[in-house]
């Protein structure tokens, strides 16, 4: 046992050894074990490998390790088309043959429903992600001597890759890249770190940036500039917790849901892509119960901006919730606007930390979620209680799916249809769509 205040032991690593890789795990690393059954992840590897591994880091069940020679080099293995592939940690399988990536991609979702005690469809429905679609980035800053380092995270590592392209990036972003390198690096508002958090919306990119320290005059000034010069309907800026504050608005920053116009706050959350986000509304209408009216309400709860509400208020009368207080804002001024008002109304409520009840949700034919990446562990239970007819899921992680469907299984429900959406492309990311039904 430690003395109190010393440092705990570090384990030492295990020897290096030849292992076979198994499959792909849940973080897109290839698993294998140990003679002793220890199991290691190594990145970069794939399924049947031969490799010889070397153990650098433990985890709670096992070890990282680093993969060295590749003796059996699996026949689905491919060049990756990234040059910053293998350092940034945006993507973890482009060494992955199209077939066998989205197949595993789509076994994910699979994998998490068996483990909530539901049969997926075979084949199931997969909707892949391609290059050039991603609409949302949200770059890491490093000043760095007299360089500004503008680009993503390294794998498991706080350090950041200095990015010249990005095959995922829709070009419209991918363009901003280099000169946003010029604006940031005459900017006194960042000193040593930051972020900038880009919208592709429908009047242009929307830019927020985060600083560690005040903006100048000139910062701002600058910042206009940039704005005018690369098409940015706005600029906003941040510190630490603060509010965002709108820098420079040269026209309104609007995006449309389903044809009606919203102007999100600074920031805001949108789907990856906007092909995502066609197949995630799309797998969410044909989840609504089989007998609707034009009076049948549907709770739609983790609303958001309005990505799913305006397409449900086509067929649907929709009760949308939402916790943040900007967005619920910019959600209430969209339904007011679009004449909608009478098919939806708009409430904002913490769902973490004040759940609809099962009674609150009985008065509804069905329910809508969207939750967050951490799942909806404070709803479901009263979800699941409510015993509306039907639950349409809409997953960012398969893991927390897994665990919110079990509850619906447990009060009767039958999964009726679930679809898998590849909106992060080469990640260990998956979207899906899950209906469940009372049996």
């Amino acid at each position: 046992m430690n003395q109190r205040g010393s440092k705990p032991t570090r384990r030492k690593p295990p020897e290096p050894a030849d292992v076979r890789i198994e499959r792909i795990g849940s973080e897109g690393d290839g698993v294998a074990h140990l003679p002793d059954g220890t199991p290691l992840y190594l990145p970069f590897t794939l399924p049947g490998e031969m490799v010889s591994a070397h153990p650098v880091q433990s985890r709670a069940d096992g070890w990282h390790a680093v993969a060295g020679i590749i003796a059996d080099p699996s026949e689905a293995r491919v060049d990756p088309p990234c040059a910053h592939f293998g350092r940034c940690g945006g993507c973890v399988l482009q060494h992955w043959r199209d077939a066998e990536y989205r197949a595993w991609k789509g076994s994910m979702l699979s994998h998490a429903l068996r483990q909530a005690g539901f049969t997926p469809p075979d084949p199931l429905p997969f909707v892949p992600g391609l290059p050039g679609e991603r609409r949302r980035i949200d770059f890491a800053v490093r000043r760095l001597g007299g360089k500004i380092v503008l680009g993503l995270h390294e794998q498991r590592s706080a350090d950041v890759i200095d990015l010249t392209d990005c095959l995922v990036l829709h070009p419209t972003l991918m363009a901003l890249m280099a000169p946003l390198r010029t604006l940031l690096l005459g900017m006194r508002a960042i000193q040593r770190e930051g972020s900038v958090l880009i919208n592709l919306l429908d009047s242009g990119p929307d830019l927020l940036l985060r600083t560690d320290a005040a903006m100048t005059l000139e910062d701002r000034t600058a910042l206009t500039a940039f704005a005018h010069d690369h098409g940015c309907p706005r600029v906003s800026q941040v510190r630490g917790q603060d509010v965002p504050e709108t820098i420079g608005l040269l026209r309104p920053p609007v995006t449309a849901f389903s044809g009606v116009s919203i102007r999100p706050p600074p920031g805001v959350f949108l789907q990856a892509t906007a092909e995502g986000e066609r197949a995630i509304i799309e797998a969410v209408l044909a989840g609504m119960p089989s007998k609707i009216t034009s009076k049948t309400r549907v709770a739609e709860l983790y609303a958001g901006c309005g990505t799913l509400t305006f397409a449900l208020s086509r067929v649907v009368r929709v009760a949308a919730f939402e916790g943040d207080t900007a967005t619920v804002g910019a959600l209430k001024q969209a339904v007011n606007q679009s004449g909608v008002a009478g098919r939806v109304e708009v409430f904002q409520r913490d769902l973490a930390r004040q759940p609809l009840s099962a009674k609150e949700l009985g008065a509804f034919a069905a329910v809508v979620l969207d939750p967050p990446h951490n799942g909806a562990s404070a709803q479901i239970g009263q979800v699941a209680a409510a015993g509306v007819a039907s639950v349409v899921y809409v997953s960012c992680n398969p893991a927390t799916l897994a665990r919110d469907a079990k509850v619906l299984l447990g009060s009767g429900y039958k999964l009726v249809q679930t679809t898998a959406i590849d909106q992060f492309l080469w990640s260990a990311r998956l979207e899906s769509v899950s209906v469940f039904r009372r049996a």
